[in-house]
């Protein structure tokens, strides 16, 4: 086998590279500066107030304060404390949560887990075509009982962005608590908390070029919210467990670069996806997934008829092409995506599905050579396709 003519990545959907000056920003508090943010001594306060210092940079991103902003250990743990932290210290209040039908399995699978085990209802909304979430099916879900309400923000899969803003103002207005994951939005859109009206904000370092193992809760200040680890009074006694120095820093200068230039980047990764787009639309019986312009600037999803999303997988990698079948959590798995099911999409065509999310790093040559390959894979899979044969022969 040999050498692809090019190495592309394109599922930043999945995970980002760490931005050279985030790795330059983080290496002294791996060997040099290397205290516990606990210990009263001269290498402990220099570690301190690298934390503290860190916090002020994501809470001015945020719109927030200081010590609303919450170190976790990765997106999915800041979903599950936001979510069980408030639906646990609301319980005498009410056991109802809404969500929707197209989120992120770390909200989706705590649903699960609430409703089985804790005796919690969920309510799931639904979506349109375009995996939208309707505000006024939320205003008709709230019932005296509903303690939480969790929207994710921008889709993982297809890249649809949901009305937060005004769905959020609904919930404010009955007074009940509105998280967003907005792990997928994060580099992309504002997340100014206040411009959302949130109470509670997931983030996750790596999706915008920082490192994995490190994320981001937002708590608003009066927030009724039950830790979930102990042991220790970290975070404000929320999050117990020796902070993570290295990657809070981490953190906070790759969601700093981020925002430093977010117009500019966001314009020319637009670009680049609405010309991907534009090129895989041609191939016959393809479907663009996901609402047409009210998506993630460098998201763009797909289903093709008659053929397997693995086998398309497959053939992109031997030509050096990365890229997924929807969320990183879920590739692995032989279910069709809910999220695509949620929106009408048939199961048998879900199967076919295809995300290609750009970065940073991606260029017009990158998507070039991607239009001027997929055609051939896309053909040569259904040349195997009995589906597609018959198809061929009807018509």
């Amino acid at each position: 086998m040999g050498v692809p003519a090019r190495s592309v990545y394109l599922d930043h959907a999945a995970t980002t590279a760490v931005h050279p000056k985030v790795v330059e920003a983080m290496l002294p508090y791996f060997s040099e500066k290397y205290g516990n943010p606990s210990s009263l001594y001269g290498l402990g306060r220099e570690a301190r107030k690298a934390i503290d210092e860190s916090r002020e940079k994501v809470a001015e991103i945020l719109g927030a304060r200081r010590d609303e902003v919450i170190f976790t250990g990765c997106g999915t743990e800041s979903d599950n404390l936001a979510i069980r932290g408030v639906a646990f210290a609301n319980k005498s209040r009410g056991n109802h949560i809404i969500t929707s039908s197209v989120e992120h399995h770390a909200v989706s699978h705590t649903m699960a887990q609430l409703n089985k085990y804790f005796g919690y209802e969920v309510t799931y909304l639904p979506v349109d075509r375009y995996g939208v979430v309707n505000p006024d099916d939320l205003a008709r879900a709230i019932t005296d009982r509903t303690v939480l309400i969790t929207i994710i923000y921008a889709n993982n899969e297809v890249g649809t962005i949901e009305p937060i803003a005004e769905m959020s103002k609904i919930a404010r207005a009955r007074r009940i608590p509105f998280h967003t994951d907005a792990v997928q939005a994060a580099g992309s859109l504002d997340i100014n908390v206040d411009h959302l009206g949130v109470d509670l904000l997931s983030l996750s370092a790596h999706k915008f070029y920082g490192p994995k193992g490190v994320g981001v809760l937002y708590a608003r200040k009066g927030s009724a919210f039950l830790p979930m680890q102990t042991g220790g009074s970290q975070e404000r006694n929320r999050r117990a467990g020796t902070e993570n120095v290295p990657y809070i820093v981490g953190l906070a200068t790759a969601l700093t670069l981020a925002y430093g230039h977010l117009e500019d980047n966001n314009r020319r990764i637009s670009q680049l996806r609405d010309r991907l787009i534009d090129g895989v639309l041609k191939i016959p019986y393809s479907q663009l997934t996901g609402h047409p312009t009210q998506r993630l600037p460098n998201s763009a999803s797909f289903t093709f008829q008659f053929i397997e999303g693995e086998s398309i997988l497959l053939n992109l990698d031997l030509l050096g092409i990365s890229a997924s079948s929807g969320s990183a959590c879920t590739s692995a798995s032989l279910e069709p995506s809910h999220v695509l099911v949620a929106m009408g999409i048939p199961v048998e065509i879900a199967h076919s599905s295809l995300r290609l999310t750009l970065g940073r790093e991606n260029t017009q040559e990158d998507v070039d050579y991607v239009l001027g390959v997929l055609p051939g894979i896309i053909e040569k899979l259904r040349a195997m396709s009995p589906l597609y044969n018959t198809r061929l022969a009807q018509a």
